[in-house]
């Protein structure tokens, strides 16, 4: 990391880091959409007017206000205006529908929340009064305004939460992860360091800004002070133009997006698809080295892939400088500031190269949970998050994943939990038992399969049937099983009877 970006890494908030990114490159842009650009002295001055706009409406320091935005550079915007308050945010990805942000909404105790009216066919707004949202509002292609010189001092203590973000678990409801300026920093740190860019870069934001990605990718693009192309729906054949347009040198996000490029270099082979492209990048869901070798073959460009989640927002990360080997194999290596200990099942550590539970620390560790009753099993007696994933260091320093404790599923980066789609199968006239697995996907990372029993004197269960019925209960789109397969019976243990899902997996995997 160069010294220009070590010294801001060190801002006590993100407030304080765009101030002093702005007073370095004003006019540098930060943000490009469409035809539009937005330079850093216009991001600090434009979340200060939104921010006094908001002020306007009640919102003050401490206030939680959710929001449910596309990724525009008014969402943007908005998120750096309560930012400069000091208020508590509840970012809510935008196809999330009545279940999750019913829940996002009781649980943070929102007394504002943000919405882009209606957007993709959905009435954002009519949803949030029906689920008696309060502080209703809408953003889109404006912003509250009003005099910068009516708002208090700005905050100076980023070690207070004022971020939740929310993540399926191993229950059928999402958790609120509680951050803060300086976990969020640290983390966007930790990324910017690993990928080894500079100012001369062009980076690219094809996932939602309101994923725990979009201040990870923020706070790069503050410290070494170069621009991001942002999508607000992103599709491949509508991006590559803009990629090409605006000379995008780093894109990616998942391994559903590294499949989607090689997708379309196949189309041309022998020709550069981004000619300014260099490095794909991403993390959030299994990569296969299969998938690593052909980008690097067929793209000629590099890939690095890592490891994070809501919790703690960048872990490990390839470097572009790293062994092929390595950057096939691993998730890469921890930045300085983040420990990473494999723990046998009593807690004790293992030695490299044993496979064990993963725990985490370091300033990019969460705070906790939104709800006191999950606190118990966040940390541990020294301190370390635990993540109940499996895997191993090498004796290098690079992690190796090899499982999961938790029952999710890693879906495009988006965590999926199994339990919320069973406990819905249930509730089916022709479902005597179901349980939901993940399977190895080349280009989602992983895809969602339900394994049902049928009720016995009822119809065949179809797909697009069973696909029908779940979303008739609210079941967000992006959670919807892709593959489907009907038993006589479930395999189950001997003991509780308890299904055995590694056997489904060995079966349909």
């Amino acid at each position: 990391m160069d010294e220009t970006a070590h010294a801001l890494g060190a801002s006590r908030t993100l407030w304080e880091l765009v101030g002093r990114r702005a007073g370095l490159t004003p006019d540098r842009p930060v943000l490009l959409q469409g035809d539009r650009t937005l330079t850093f002295g216009e991001l600090r001055d434009g979340a200060e007017r939104a921010a006094a706009g908001l002020y306007g409406m009640g919102v003050r320091p401490g206030s939680v206000v959710a929001w449910q935005l596309p990724t525009r550079i008014e969402t943007v915007l908005l998120s750096f205006a309560l930012a400069r308050l000091g208020a508590v945010q509840s970012p809510v990805i935008p196809f999330y529908r009545d279940r999750e942000v019913g829940f996002a909404l009781r649980e943070s105790r929102a007394d504002f929340f943000a919405v882009p009216g209606t957007w993709r066919g959905h009435d954002h707004t009519a949803m949030a009064e029906r689920l008696g949202a309060r502080g209703v509002f809408e953003v889109y292609g404006t912003l509250p305004d009003g005099n910068p010189g009516v708002l208090p001092p700005p905050p100076a203590d980023g070690t207070a939460v004022r971020w939740i973000y929310w993540t399926s678990g191993t229950t059928s409801d999402p958790k609120g992860v509680l951050h803060t300026d300086r976990s969020l920093i640290a983390g966007g740190s930790c990324l910017a360091h690993a990928l080894q860019l500079t100012s001369d870069d062009v980076g690219s934001m094809a996932f939602p800004f309101a994923h725990i990605g979009g201040p990870d990718y923020l706070v790069m693009l503050l410290l070494y002070g170069f621009p991001a192309v942002l999508f607000e729906q992103f599709a491949m054949e509508t991006a590559l133009p803009e990629y090409r347009r605006h000379g995008v040198t780093v894109a990616g996000g998942s391994t559903a997006f590294y499949s989607m490029f090689l997708t379309e270099q196949r189309k041309v082979p022998g020709q550069r698809l981004v000619p300014t492209l260099r490095l794909l990048a991403g993390g959030g869901a299994p990569k296969p080295p299969e998938v690593y070798h052909a980008v690097v073959r067929e793209m000629g460009v590099q890939l690095t892939h890592g490891y994070g989640m809501t919790e703690v927002p960048m872990i490990t990360m390839g470097a572009p400088d790293d062994t092929a080997e390595n950057l096939a194999t691993t998730e890469g290596r921890p930045p300085a500031g983040m420990e990473i200990r494999i723990v046998d099942p009593e807690g004790k550590p293992l030695p490299a190269g044993a496979d064990g539970e993963v725990r985490l620390r370091g300033e990019a560790v969460c705070q906790g949970y939104a709800d006191p009753a999950h606190a118990a099993d966040v940390f541990d007696a020294d301190g370390f998050l635990i993540t109940g994933d499996v895997g191993h260091l090498r004796e290098t320093g690079h992690l190796v994943l090899t499982g999961r404790m938790k029952d999710i599923i890693i879906r495009k980066g988006e965590n999926i939990s199994a339990k919320e789609i069973e406990d819905l199968l249930h509730q089916h006239p022709a479902v005597a038992d179901a349980a939901v697995i993940g399977l190895p996907d080349p280009e989602r990372g992983e895809r969602v399969c339900a394994v049902v029993e049928r009720r016995p004197g009822t119809d065949d269960l179809t797909l697009t049937s069973m696909s029908a019925f779940l979303r008739g209960e609210g079941l967000s789109v992006h959670k919807l099983p892709e593959q489907l397969e009907v038993v006589d019976a479930l395999p189950r243990n001997d003991a509780l009877r308890k299904v055995l899902k590694y056997r489904l997996r060995e079966l349909y995997g």
